[in-house]
């Protein structure tokens, strides 16, 4: 390269000065501008949004990039990781930050990589952009469940050893598969595997809700889905007749019914008397008869057979043999030519445990686990509102079958609650706070030492 204009050793250097100093003015700028020290709130945002654009929703999501971008995180980290799949193509990424004391019962912080459908047409934003609006709030599916909880555990370890903290417990991170559609392939299966044995867990943390006040929510157990199909027959005709006991007037008749009880677990709530975890919820998913026409239905023609779907949770403390005794006496009784089907999840999953009691995680003085994540939250300046059993099914179910304290947390306060709604999304300063909140909890859960004289804190009794 021609340098013109220079004259002598002192034109060369006086160039040379000038371009060092320009070099250096430049690197700076542009590490500054394209990539922010990895403890800046614009590198922590980034990585989320980063997360959130990885397509993962069912039926068909990108387990496998997830899963990279989780083992890059790891890696980055110092963090041992490996990756299981217990079903072909459905990863679980577990990771490990080793303790000082490895038999002591370990710490995992669970989470999962799916999310929902979506329709795009009604999102102000694309889901898998992971705007960033002028309000600070980022449009994702997966920002509130639960992609958020997951890049939280990672962002609040980094400031744990960027602080120097060496934990005492061993702790896990699992980010599972499946969630979405039962979490059959993906925690069911770690929980009951021998790998899962290994890791001597002694408590659970995953996700839970975000509140719309200014008090995070905590969750100690939540309802059984059973999804429930009933079928009505009856005899074909014109559609002019006045059958008597038609497959649509039977049906009818049922769904009429259970609006009644729905009604009656409803006011409950509205009352003020139970919380929606503690209540029986029934919800019409589908209503299914008629025969279909080229343009429509067949308006003359009354139907032999029609079917609905109903997706019902019943909490830890109701009584599932008295709705089955209801399903089959009332809802779908075979005097009225009514058949009836409980689906996979009824089969699967029970709100009790081998010993015919709740399978709940103690929220008393009895759970030491419980009571560091009280006063942990106070610590990181949030405020912890009354424990409640989750209104919906997640992965802690699995856990808790085990016999493992297993808590719903996921710190979103003075949020809208959108899972699986329109326009999901969470706001980056909540999101910061909720990353504070982890880091108070881990470091609490990871420094736990058990008492020596009662045993309060044996794993047996938690």
């Amino acid at each position: 390269m021609e340098l013109k204009g220079c004259r002598g050793f002192a034109g060369w250097y006086s160039v040379l000065t000038l371009c060092l100093l320009s070099f250096i003015y430049m690197s700076s700028t542009s590490a500054s501008e394209e990539d922010p020290p990895s403890s800046s709130s614009a590198a922590i945002i980034s990585r989320f949004q980063h997360y959130l654009q990885i397509n993962t929703v069912q039926p068909n999501p990108k387990y496998h990039e997830a899963a990279d971008f989780l083992l890059a995180q790891a890696k980055s980290l110092s963090l041992e990781s490996q990756t299981i799949e217990f079903v072909e193509g459905k990863p679980v990424v577990l990771l490990k930050w080793p303790g000082s004391d490895p038999s002591l019962p370990s710490i995992l912080l669970n989470s999962h990589t799916d999310v929902v459908q979506v329709e795009q047409h009604k999102w102000t934003h694309h889901p898998f952009a992971a705007h960033l609006d002028s309000q600070g709030n980022i449009y994702a599916r997966g920002s509130q469940d639960m992609k958020c909880v997951g890049l939280q555990y990672l962002e609040a370890i980094r400031r744990l050893k960027a602080s120097g903290f060496r934990p005492l417990r061993s702790v896990y991170l699992s980010f599972v598969p499946d969630e979405e559609i039962g979490g059959h392939d993906g925690a069911e299966k770690f929980a009951k595997s021998d790998i899962f044995d290994d890791l001597n867990v002694g408590v659970v943390l995953d996700e839970g809700l975000a509140s719309p006040n200014e008090h995070y929510r905590a969750f100690y157990g939540e309802r059984s889905p059973w999804s429930l199909v009933i079928k009505a027959t009856g005899a074909p005709g014109h559609g002019s007749k006045l059958y008597d006991n038609s497959a649509m007037e039977n049906l009818l008749k049922s769904i009429e019914s259970i609006w009644r009880f729905r009604a009656s677990q409803f006011d409950l709530v509205k009352a003020g008397l139970k919380a929606e975890g503690e209540v029986i919820s029934v919800n019409m998913a589908f209503l299914k008869a008629g025969t279909p026409s080229p343009t429509g239905f067949v308006m003359n023609l009354q139907p032999s057979e029609a079917e609905a779907g109903f997706d019902i949770r019943v909490p830890p403390n109701g009584d599932p043999e008295a709705l089955e005794r209801r399903i089959a006496e009332e809802w779908a009784p075979a005097s009225r030519n009514m058949t009836f089907r409980l689906g996979q999840f009824k089969a699967k999953v029970s709100v009790l445990d081998k010993s015919g009691r709740p399978i709940i995680t103690a929220t008393d003085s009895t759970n030491p686990w419980w009571n560091l994540l009280e006063e942990a939250v106070r610590k990181a300046n949030g405020k912890l509102g009354k424990p409640e059993i989750f209104p919906a099914s997640t992965d802690a179910r699995y856990f808790r079958e085990r016999g493992l304290p297993a808590i719903g947390f996921s710190p979103m306060a003075n949020t809208p609650i959108l899972l699986h709604d329109h326009n999901e999304f969470l706001n980056k300063d909540e999101y910061l706070k909720g990353i504070e909140a982890y880091e108070s909890i881990i470091e609490a859960y990871a420094s736990y030492v058990e008492k020596a004289s009662g045993g309060d804190g044996s794993r047996d009794e938690l």
